[in-house]
């Protein structure tokens, strides 16, 4: 795609020439693509290797760890949360890790954990917020509610069943093996890895796992996404299946992404975001396509539309 084709995309979705922007396309058979403007907030050059927080583009990353230790036999998705986090309240032994990779684990809203924590968000303080937080109304697997909570326990869950911490085993399982060489889980202490764009020091560092905590760049983050459409793990047919509630209902979430329909193909696609950061990850393996979106000092939802608009150009 030439870059003005995506220049004329971005300008139309609202981004200004100048604003520091990374984009990356990939379609199988061919060299990737990337078009990256204006510079970041400390000053350098904006390209496909700037990193940046992938915020909750992490969730399919978590979810590929459950994949991958479930295959293994080290845990079940049908076993309760309470068997790895035992110290949650009643209401976790109801909760299964598949009702919480599909947001349906009727947790306690993020809203609520948010107001609950102290500090930087961390795993730790995550937990403490939903210990003392009275039991969810909802029951789980009754209906979808997006859970940035539930992502972190699953993160702890994985993390206990394979003995070893987080970021060991992503660099084991899942960066090493397909060399994302620039993508690593960083829990602190400091708000973000040596080297990467800092986030804006307005709010807490975002150090929790699972719902967050991968740092990567566009060019990491389109070779991720290349490798889910290729099958490189073995497990995108399963991370792909879309979720149900438990009463059969399919969902249009599957494993740590969404499940779309666009120009009648299948899409899986999920953003992130933080304070000073957006990113936008969307593949159509029947097309072999990928594309992400980076857009660095951004607090809007414009990477949707670019997003959008990039696929109505590639799938038409």
């Amino acid at each position: 795609m030439p870059a003005d084709e995506v220049g004329r995309l971005a300008r139309a979705s609202g981004y200004a020439a100048a604003d520091p922007l990374a984009v990356g396309i990939s379609r199988r058979g061919l060299p990737p693509v990337f078009v990256c403007t204006g510079r970041t907030p400390t000053g350098q050059p904006v390209c496909e290797d700037t990193p940046v927080y992938a915020a909750s583009l992490s969730k399919q990353v978590t979810a590929a760890l459950v994949a991958l230790v479930m295959r293994q036999g080290g845990l079940a998705v049908d076993e309760p949360l309470s068997r790895r986090l035992p110290e949650l309240p009643g209401w976790a032994e109801s909760v299964r890790l598949r009702h919480l990779l599909h947001h349906a684990g009727g947790l306690p809203g993020d809203d609520s954990v948010d107001r609950a924590l102290t500090g930087d968000r961390t795993t730790a303080g995550v937990l403490a917020a939903l210990r003392a937080l009275p039991e969810p109304a909802l029951p789980p697997g009754t209906a979808y509610a997006y859970s940035n909570a539930g992502y972190v326990c699953l993160a702890e869950a994985v993390r206990r069943a394979a003995g070893t911490d987080l970021p060991a085993l992503a660099e084991e399982l899942l960066f090493k093996p397909l060399g994302l060489t620039s993508t690593r889980f960083w829990d602190g202490p400091e708000p973000c890895p040596p080297g990467a764009e800092p986030l804006s020091p307005a709010h807490p560092a975002p150090l929790s796992l699972g719902d967050g905590g991968v740092w990567s760049t566009t060019g990491d983050l389109l070779r991720w996404a290349d490798a889910l459409n290729d099958g490189q793990l073995g497990v995108s047919g399963l991370l792909q299946a879309p979720g149900r509630l438990d009463d059969g209902t399919t969902l249009d979430y599957a494993w740590g992404m969404g499940v779309r329909r666009r120009h009648g193909l299948t899409v899986y696609r999920h953003g992130g975001g933080w304070p000073g950061v957006r990113v936008l990850s969307a593949r159509v393996p029947d097309r072999g396509l990928s594309i992400v979106v980076t857009a660095i000092g951004d607090d809007t939802e414009r990477a949707a539309a670019l997003t959008d608009g990039l696929l109505d150009l590639l799938l038409s």
